[in-house]
């Protein structure tokens, strides 16, 4: 049997995931407080999380005229109502700061004649973005008292008694196994891609909105830990350019343009103007056999058509690259416009771990923010920083107090008698040791992708199911996770691999779940229950879950006070 390399760390604060959330985190902490940071990332926290590639807008700012109250209405509204006033207002109040901040940083805000942030819309600022994640990534890791653990996969929370007090984990490169333990963890990995199967087959796979290597790693430790979750039925389905997947607010904002079927009508406003209605209306015109969809670009002028060709090199220059291939620009040719598979994340949608308004989770220690952090949509990048904050802040109010030699002897009592540590590390081992079977990790994936395709509502169904299919998921994805103890792994990349359809199919468990629970069609094109196709006000509350023995349960809470009570 191949073994691996043990290495400890002990730590005040573990930050696990290196992204938009966990590098402001870090560098909160780091210019507040004389704690201790661990960063725990995947990749490399340089080019990691959903801005690796850059963004042209900030997407959730308060404008002139505008206050933090307006923005919690707008995604109030935009979530039919099932979202945390409270997480929405926290988050709010602190958008223009986090901003402001990102700037001093050196982010480049791009400001109108008199000087004053140009707006994209209500809600939005313009940004010279390409570089926002290494800007990012500089804050944290220049903090003196932050260290970083690049190309590191945790896996597992380490849990005593609903406590979690660190985590364990492998490095992708090297044959070392990692024991982490700390006073207080930060969860701020991503969302989960890749459960459903992608618009673009094949070698072009990867061509998705969401970043395919966020595969929901937090939510899976978070539901195998037993921490409460929420709203994994609230999916979230892009509206996207065809065949390059870039987003489709660059043009509807920028240039105003409008959604049209194939005979140039506007039908955008036939179906409602929230997220989820814009993409049912495409949905719905394509079905009536009035595609294929555009937004109306034909006639922009040639300004207009120069500053999307920059928009788009700020964060999908394959939309730019496609127009110049095919020698017309968007000025003379409508843009096609098609939805994508389902995504679980808590950016956009409301998806994540049940948390309070200091963003704590029901398991003591563990925080969350960023896309992993539940009841709180909408929140897009500059959220994601005041979450961060937020979660910064209330780790060191927590850990003021900390005696910090009762913690050194609850630390070793976890070593002594948590056999816990042991097992995870032989976990890995023998997927090292493993000899070749009939079936790989890339064949378990599509397997999964298929089955939630065609029963749990994807693109196939035109984002439709039943109890019935819903069923005929949720026994499929159970038989597939009994196949997981016969992978194996030649190499520590390949036992990332594993892992990663591991987090897959816990996440989609939990989402078959939660979908069968709301018994109701709420978000009409993210979610289409056909044997419940109206909204039901005896919905108006969120379905949460806890995984126990081997199963989800569901729980469902009311939309009154604190999240946590």
């Amino acid at each position: 049997m191949k073994e691996l390399q043990t290495k400890k760390y002990d730590t005040d604060v573990l930050i696990i995931g290196g992204g938009t959330a966990g590098c402001y985190a870090a560098y909160v902490l780091g210019k507040k407080s004389d704690l201790h940071i661990l960063i725990a990332e995947k990749a490399n926290i340089r080019r990691s999380g959903c801005l690796a590639a850059g963004v042209n807008a900030v997407n959730a700012y308060i404008t002139k005229g505008k206050r933090p109250e307006d923005y919690v209405e707008y995604a109030m509204k935009d979530a039919d109502g099932i979202a945390s006033r409270s997480l929405l207002l926290t988050m709010s109040q602190r958008l223009n700061e986090v901003t402001a901040e990102l700037e001093r940083l050196g982010l480049v805000i791009l400001k109108d004649a008199d000087g004053n942030y140009a707006a994209r819309g209500d809600r939005n600022i313009k940004i010279n973005g390409e570089n926002i994640k290494p800007i990012l990534a500089a804050a944290a890791s220049g903090q003196e008292r932050v260290s970083v653990l690049n190309h590191v996969n945790i896996t597992d929370y380490l849990v005593e008694n609903g406590h979690v007090k660190g985590a364990v984990g492998f490095d992708v490169d090297r044959q070392i196994f990692y024991e982490i333990h700390a006073k207080a963890v930060l969860i701020a990995t991503g969302g989960a891609a890749g459960l459903y199967r992608p618009n673009n087959p094949g070698f072009s796979r990867h061509k998705m909105w969401y970043p395919p290597f966020n595969t929901g790693a937090g939510y899976a430790m978070g539901i195998l830990a037993g921490a409460e979750m929420t709203t994994f039925e609230m999916r979230f389905i892009a509206l996207r350019c065809k065949d390059t997947i870039a987003p489709v607010g660059t043009i509807a904002q920028g240039v105003g343009a409008r959604q049209v079927n194939r005979d140039g009508e506007v039908y955008e406003t036939a179906y409602g103007l929230t997220t989820s209605q814009r993409l049912y209306g495409t949905v719905e015109e394509n079905r009536a056999g009035r595609g294929p969809c555009y937004l109306k670009t034909e006639g922009i002028s040639e300004t207009q058509e120069t500053e999307l060709y920059k928009a788009y090199l700020n964060m999908a220059p394959s939309q730019t690259l496609k127009w110049l291939a095919e020698g017309r620009g968007p000025s003379q040719k409508n843009v096609e416009i098609e939805g994508t598979e389902p995504y679980i994340v808590g950016g956009h949608a409301a998806s994540g771990y049940w948390i309070d308004s200091s963003r704590r989770t029901t398991l003591k220690g563990l925080y969350a923010a960023g896309d992993v952090a539940g009841g709180c949509p909408q929140k897009y990048v500059t959220g994601a920083l005041a979450e961060g904050e937020i979660a910064a802040e209330s780790i060191m109010e927590e850990l003021r107090d900390t005696d910090r030699e009762a913690y050194g002897a609850d630390k070793a009592f976890l070593r002594q008698k948590n056999t816990f540590i042991d097992s995870k590390k032989k976990e890995y081992e023998r997927y090292l040791s493993n000899p070749h079977g009939v079936l790989n990790t890339e064949q378990v994936e599509e397997a999964m992708q298929k089955i939630m395709d065609q029963y749990a509502g994807g693109i196939r169904t035109d984002y439709r199911y039943q109890e019935a299919s819903l069923r005929e998921a949720d026994e499929r994805i159970a038989g597939l996770q009994e196949s997981l103890p016969y992978l194996y792994a030649d190499t520590m990349d390949d036992l990332l691999r594993i892992y990663e359809v591991r987090e897959r199919l816990i996440v989609c468990r939990t989402v078959i779940a939660h979908l069968r629970a709301r018994k109701e069609t709420r978000w009409h094109g993210f979610a289409e229950y056909t044997d419940y196709p109206q909204k039901s006000s005896e919905y108006e509350k969120f379905v949460n879950s806890r995984y126990k023995d081997s199963t989800v349960q569901i729980v469902y809470r009311d939309m009154d006070g604190e999240v946590i009570s």
